[in-house]
């Protein structure tokens, strides 16, 4: 495939959901580490290390497209889909601030880090949200807007006290928590009808639909951090177990697609699952069993992306014109 001349156009916000993987699966490998012993930990290191640099790496890269196609910018910040990722970067920022945290570096050098993220995650929402009194004109609150990308800017907003509450700021951390709390089920029922209406997005978004997962697992995640019961985590350890063997079912259907960028969506929900086994597993316990194996899966499964990336960079089908899908007209409308 030829390259295209102009690369740095198609950068899109969705290029952070590789940070966000990377992230999640360096937590997974630090919470291991009670069970698996001092090598999860230094995987957690490695693979937060290499997270960071990914970062720094689009970040630049952002700075030189907004500077070089403002266009297309503006085009992500328009388009019904696209704009919900713009959220992915915030919600990498926090992530990073959360690896910092876990993996020991000073509280002083990750609260300004943490601060940015949260936010520019609290402003984002706030944003998306706004476009919804637009109702059905341009920019509004569409059925091609509810996809599972939608829970990116809502629900982002439960990460914030997985490092807030370490850094000292457990009350503005529940309050942020509390944001992506309410909307999480509202943007769930959204999305059901949308399927229910209007059908399925488009399948190259299909491994977007794993992103069911985040939710529960990252709620149960930061409720224990914010000192909740057990029993409450168990309860989102359910929910986020039933949601991961209901997204398995478009596996198969997955696996025969070509490798794009939405596929990262499988990424970050696979490795906060895993998280949130291993958190609540004890010595001797199924879940200290099952943990691992949700961690050597969700492992499995970055790796395989990244292998993608690289060979999607190398021969130019990832950054190049997104594909248009096909408009449907559905019956009545």
């Amino acid at each position: 495939m030829a390259h295209d001349p102009h690369p740095l156009k198609h950068l899109l916000p969705g290029w952070y959901a590789i940070v966000m993987g990377l992230c999640g699966l360096s937590l997974a490998w630090y919470r291991a580490t009670p069970l698996m012993g001092d090598m999860a930990g230094l995987l957690a290191i490695g693979i937060g290390g290499l997270a960071a640099a990914v970062f720094v790496v689009l970040a630049v890269a952002t700075l030189m497209r907004a500077q070089r196609h403002p266009d297309a910018w503006a085009e992500d910040r328009r388009h019904p889909v696209r704009h919900t990722f713009i959220a992915a970067l915030p919600i990498a920022v926090i992530l990073l601030a959360t690896v910092a945290v876990a993996l020991g570096v000073p509280l002083g050098w990750v609260r300004p880090l943490w601060w940015a993220g949260s936010l520019s995650q609290l402003f984002v929402t706030v944003w998306v949200l706004a476009r919804w009194f637009n109702g059905n004109k341009p920019g509004g609150l569409q059925w091609a807007s509810a996809t599972p990308a939608l829970f990116i800017p809502i629900v982002g907003n439960v990460l914030v006290p997985l490092a807030g509450v370490p850094l000292g700021h457990a009350d503005w951390a529940a309050a942020q928590f509390g944001i992506g709390v309410m909307f999480w089920p509202l943007v769930m029922a959204l999305i059901v009808a949308r399927i229910a209406i209007n059908g399925m997005w488009p399948d190259r978004m299909l491994p977007t639909t794993f992103i069911f997962i985040a939710p529960p697992a990252v709620v149960g995640l930061s409720a224990l951090q914010l000192g909740a019961p057990p029993m409450l985590a168990w309860m989102l350890w359910g929910m986020a177990l039933f949601t991961l063997l209901w997204v398995a079912t478009l596996a198969p259907r997955i696996g025969k697609m070509p490798f794009g960028l939405p596929h990262w969506g499988m990424s970050f929900p696979l490795a906060a699952f895993a998280a949130l086994t291993l958190r609540l597993a004890t010595p001797g316990s199924a879940l200290a069993v099952l943990g691992p194996a949700l961690l050597a899966l969700a492992t499995l499964v970055i790796l395989l992306l990244v292998l993608g990336t690289v060979r999607g960079l190398r021969d130019g089908s990832l950054l190049a014109p997104e594909p248009v899908a096909a408009i449907v007209p559905v019956a009545g409308s």
